[in-house]
């Protein structure tokens, strides 16, 4: 891991950004900002793509996918199967990557950029990890790691070559670049500005009374909309899951073993040790405390005596502790040998001399069998079939493979199937109700509606290795315009949202008018029957409970001085006037400015970076091979 960590050295900096920045979509984007039309046209049956005189080969496609696939797998510690991976884009981000790195390979070609094999000689030679025990380049060494790691000498060196090349173009180009200071300026306004408001809000009923909308409003409505009232896509699926608790069977589990597996784990699961709640009073020195114990011992109280040492009643109280929770070991013993309302002798702990009471005891207690019995049995039928789920899920790829529905396969394995549906991709039902959770969550459903009917879906793996599910797609009901009549009453209640809005959009902006031509905002919010709040020290990404996002981002959409009006939450509005705006002056001598200096100078340098590489795009030609990149990524065909 280690020469890899040095593969990657000469690649970071601006160009490492870079890489990772690039994402699919922007070069879509770049293309049709350059113009490049042909992008998605076919091309040699081994190319991938090929940019310029550059073809990306189907096997380096393949393999840089499966490095990145592996690599996620790393991260995540869990397993990605391919149709997760291109959930993700991973395929188009690898295929993006290869892109540029074609691309900047080409322009450093073209403006005779060269590394010389001393360069690399050397690079390799103070490499640590090609060093044996006496700190020597092992020849051996660097061998064997190449080998190990799937490189040649060559490739190796054509790798460390092209990311220098890489590096320096991108240097070339960006090197030494800093944010002006003007962008640094307005960065920190935007990053630190704060503002003061006085607001007021307006709720629904401040709209008035509607009247009811006559049909020809409603039809006219629903006519202008018809997308909003619009029926989404519904499918139905035949869903198979096997976890350890689904196949889990406690009638199995007999009495014997079930007590037999409490009584081995009742100590550390079932038994409760005793506890202790304590209070103290410190004093200075151990004739005081016996001093006070004396009183006491005559007839003063506890309380009074803590009353007389000035300690408040909230300072009494240690805790609520068990023998072993209790730090002290002078302070634990005395407590624990002490009844319930006793005050000990003093004390001379850790942390000086204190008197003791223990205000209330709790006996160790143990959860009789009968309690815990149904548990401690789930738990021993859970443990046993958790073993069962790696023998079923051969068992039901085995019967996959020959192409059974997932319905004759649980009934021939005597597992439960569940059909779930009709429902749209946020689980929502044609009445308005939703499908119970999915196993398998979010994964299963986004799987179920990337499918269709008729597909062999591969199993979902459980988070933790706990199962799997499998899938059938059985129905599909496209989404479709739906008629006036089946949405009335959706239409009315939405035409009232509308026309309430409407209304009071309209009240606030007389209500911001009066306040822009000086009115107070005491005599304005009057006028209108609103109560006045205030809100001061408002960031541009400070969102409150009592202001929404929406409402914050308008207020520094404002000018000073002026007036405004936000949507608020429940159909109202919030009307307020800009108090005051301020900026903190931007000190570049300040460890947070450099910071923030430097961040900003890298995200311009990107930018640059990320227009250089589309403009080159433009000029060498791109061309995707689509169904060699399905090949490589192991897609679907169309």
């Amino acid at each position: 891991m280690m020469m890899m960590q040095g593969i990657r050295k000469a690649g970071q900096g601006f160009f490492g950004k870079l890489v990772i920045a690039v994402m699919f979509g922007f070069l879509i984007l770049s293309f049709a900002i350059w113009g490049v039309g042909d992008i998605f046209t076919g091309y040699g049956r081994n190319a991938v793509a090929t940019v310029g005189k550059t073809e990306i080969g189907l096997e380096q496609m393949r393999s840089a996918y499966q490095n990145e696939i592996q690599n996620l797998i790393r991260q995540q510690r869990r397993q990605i199967s391919p149709e997760m991976a291109r959930a993700l884009g991973l395929d188009r981000q690898v295929l993006s990557r290869l892109i540029t790195e074609a691309t900047l390979d080409q322009a450093a070609q073209r403006l005779g950029l060269a590394v010389s094999d001393e360069t690399i000689r050397n690079l390799i030679f103070d490499d640590p990890s090609f060093r044996d025990a006496a700190g020597q380049f092992s020849s051996a060494r660097f061998n064997d790691l190449l080998r190990s790691n799937g490189y040649s000498e060559q490739s190796y060196v054509a790798l460390q070559r092209t990311t220098i090349l890489r590096r320096q173009l991108s240097e070339l180009i960006v090197g030494g670049l800093t944010a002006p200071l003007a962008l640094q300026e307005q960065g920190n306004r935007l990053r630190n500005e704060k503002r003061a408001i006085t607001f007021a809000r307006m709720p629904a009923s401040a709209a008035g009374e509607i009247a009811a909308p006559s049909e020809d409003q409603l039809k006219s409505f629903f006519n202008d909309r018809k997308a909003m009232f619009r029926a989404p896509e519904f499918r139905t699926a035949d869903i198979l899951s096997i976890t350890a608790e689904t196949l889990a069977d406690p009638s199995k589990v007999s009495d014997a073993e079930t007590r037999a597996r409490y009584e081995a784990i009742k100590g550390q699961r079932f038994t409760a040790a005793e506890t202790r709640t304590v209070q103290q009073i410190p004093f200075p020195n151990a004739e005081e405390a016996q001093a006070a114990k004396a009183k006491i011992d005559g007839g003063d109280s506890f309380d009074e005596i803590a009353t007389e040492r000035n300690v408040a009643f909230a300072d009494l109280t240690l805790g609520t502790f068990t023998r072993e929770q209790m730090v002290d070991p002078a302070v634990r013993e005395a407590a624990f040998a002490l009844e319930e309302g006793d005050v000990s002798a003093p004390v001379a702990g850790a942390f000086g001399t204190v008197l003791l009471r223990v205000t209330k005891v709790e006996a160790a207690h143990v959860r009789p069998f009968e309690e815990v019995a149904a548990e401690v049995r789930q738990e021993l039928a859970t443990s046993r079939a958790a073993a069962r789920v790696t023998e079923l899920h051969d068992k039901i790829e085995d019967q996959r493979a020959s192409a059974r529905p997932l319905a004759e396969i649980a009934k021939e394995l005597g597992l439960a199937l569940r059909s779930a549906g009709p429902m749209n991709a946020a689980l929502g039902r044609p009445d308005g109700s939703r499908e119970e959770a999915l196993p398998g969550g979010d994964a299963t459903l986004q799987a179920i509606f990337r499918s269709d009917i008729g597909v062999d879906n591969e199993a979902i793996r459980l988070p933790r290795d706990s199962g799997y599910v499998w899938f059938d797609v059985t129905k599909i009901d496209p989404a479709r315009e739906r008629s006036f009549e089946e949405v009335k009453a959706e239409v009315e209640k939405q035409w009232r949202v509308d026309e309430t809005a409407t209304r009071l959009s309209d009240k606030a902006r007389a209500l911001v008018e009066r306040l822009d031509k000086g009115e107070s905002f005491d005599v304005v919010a009057a006028s209108a029957g609103l109560t006045i709040e205030t809100a001061a020290d408002l960031a541009r990404q400070g969102e409150r409970p009592e202001l929404p996002g929406t409402v914050v981002a308008q207020v520094f959409g404002t000018l000073a001085g002026k007036g405004g009006s936000a949507a608020g939450a429940d159909g109202g509005r919030i009307l307020f006037r800009v108090d005051s705006a301020t900026v903190p002056p931007y000190v570049r001598t300040t460890q947070e400015a450099g910071e923030f200096e430097r961040l900003l100078s890298s995200s311009v340098s990107e930018d640059i970076l990320l227009q250089y590489v589309a403009k080159r795009q433009a000029e060498l030609g791109v061309s995707i091979n689509e169904a060699a990149f399905r090949n490589a990524t192991g897609g679907a065909q169309n």
